[in-house]
């Protein structure tokens, strides 16, 4: 298959990865992915959300959203009320996070992710999980070195990537232009050992079989384990 950008169908859009970004937050990553371009920011809190409090465990949580500019129009800035979509992709953020982040070891604090697109092209929410958890590991190497734990509280890395079938032909790392017209559009967040977080898979046409199932979950492994060696050389950095 041809892509516009003249990507083969199993290759990613180039992606940089830039540390410390933010001179106040504990942890942050502007993460590039093609056109989409993401900050994700860590926040400490010394305490936990009230349904934990006095359990000594910690929490990792998220949120997320959009510039009003981040896509081709103007969107409406949220208010109070946060949008499904906003709300779904918040909650996969954390779900992800916190799937290799060791709770017991935080002790009763909160690490708040905050993602928000600066530009749209397609994969936010999968630059969102990769770049956050950058980030989260530059906050935990802070609190390390604060002799808040000795051994970094992470089990393992995770990251995340797109997939889909456009014209017929499964592809890797979709664009906004490709993700209007997929039959298949699916989300993949799996960690360093392989295993998955959270698969999200929706035909939009006609149904798809399990083979397909499974072409598109072996070309989004692909693609993490290389997002996966980006990560590894951005925390090289800090030695983490």
């Amino acid at each position: 298959m041809s892509r516009a950008d003249g990507r083969a169908s199993n290759e990613l859009r180039p992606v940089t990865m830039a540390m410390g970004y933010s001179k106040y937050a504990e942890g942050s990553c502007l993460i590039e992915t093609g056109d989409t371009v993401v900050i994700c920011t860590a926040s400490v809190l010394p305490e936990v959300p009230r349904f934990m409090v006095g359990g000594q465990r910690g929490w990792v949580t998220a949120e997320y959203g959009m510039l009003p500019r981040a896509g081709s129009e103007r969107t409406s800035r949220a208010r109070i009320q946060t949008s499904g979509r906003t709300a779904e992709i918040q909650r996969l953020v954390g779900r992800s996070l916190r799937a290799v982040t060791d709770l017991d070891a935080l002790g009763e604090r909160t690490i708040t992710l905050d993602c928000d697109v600066l530009q749209a092209d397609g994969g936010t929410r999968s630059a969102s999980v990769t770049g956050a958890y950058v980030a989260l590991v530059e906050a935990l190497k802070r609190l390390q070195g604060d002799g808040v734990f000795a051994k970094l509280p992470v089990f393992d890395a995770v990251a995340a990537v797109s997939v889909g079938v456009v014209s017929g032909e499964p592809v890797l790392d979709l664009n906004y232009a490709e993700d209007s017209m997929a039959s298949v559009d699916m989300n993949v967040v799996m960690t360093a050992a392989g295993k998955f977080v959270e698969v999200q898979g929706t035909a939009e046409g006609m149904p798809f079989s399990r083979e397909r199932l499974g072409e598109l979950l072996a070309l989004a492994e692909e693609g993490i384990k290389q997002l996966l060696t980006s990560q590894r050389r951005s925390l090289e950095e800090i030695g983490a």
